[in-house]
C-alpha cells in the first residue's frame, strides 16, 4: 500500500452551540491558545500544534457531542486541581486506569459547556508514578 503522505492530525471540529462561551471556556479554563475567531460561527484554537475548530453544526445530522478529546497534561493532579479551582466540574476524580511497562495511565473526565465529553491524560513514568495499594 502506498504512504498517501499523511504525518498527523492537524485539525480536530467539535460542534457548539454558542461559540462566544465555548471561546471562553477553552481559552480562560483550559488555557489553550485561541488563534483566530471566524464570527460568529468558528473559532480556532492550538493544541500543542493540532488545531482545534469550534463551530456551530453545519447542518442538523453534524449536531451531536463528539468524540472524547484527551489533553494530555504532565501532571494530572496538579491540572485536577488548577482547573477545579477555577470552577471546573469534573465527571470524578483522577483515577488509574492501567500500570503499563513503563508508565502508569491515568484519566480524569470533564466536559465543555455543550456536554463535549472530554478527559485529562496523563502517562507517569514508574520512576515518579504514585502506586496506589
Amino acid at each position: 500500500m502506498i504512504n498517501p503522505g499523511i504525518e498527523r492530525i492537524g485539525q480536530i471540529a467539535l460542534v457548539v452551540h454558542d461559540v462566544e462561551k465555548a471561546v471562553a471556556f477553552y481559552r480562560d479554563t483550559l488555557g489553550l491558545k485561541l488563534l483566530f475567531q471566524a464570527p460568529p460561527k468558528m473559532a480556532f484554537f492550538d493544541c500543542a500544534g493540532v488545531r482545534l475548530m469550534l463551530s456551530l453544526p453545519e447542518k442538523p445530522e453534524f449536531d451531536h457531542p463528539s468524540s472524547i478529546l484527551y489533553f494530555k497534561v504532565p501532571d494530572i493532579q496538579h491540572a485536577y486541581q488548577s482547573m477545579t479551582g477555577r470552577g471546573m466540574a469534573f465527571e470524578g476524580e483522577p483515577h488509574l486506569v492501567a500500570k503499563l511497562e513503563t508508565h502508569d495511565l491515568w484519566l480524569a473526565f470533564f466536559k465543555d459547556p455543550d456536554s463535549n465529553l472530554l478527559a485529562l491524560m496523563s502517562e507517569i513514568p514508574h520512576s515518579t508514578a504514585v502506586h496506589t495499594p
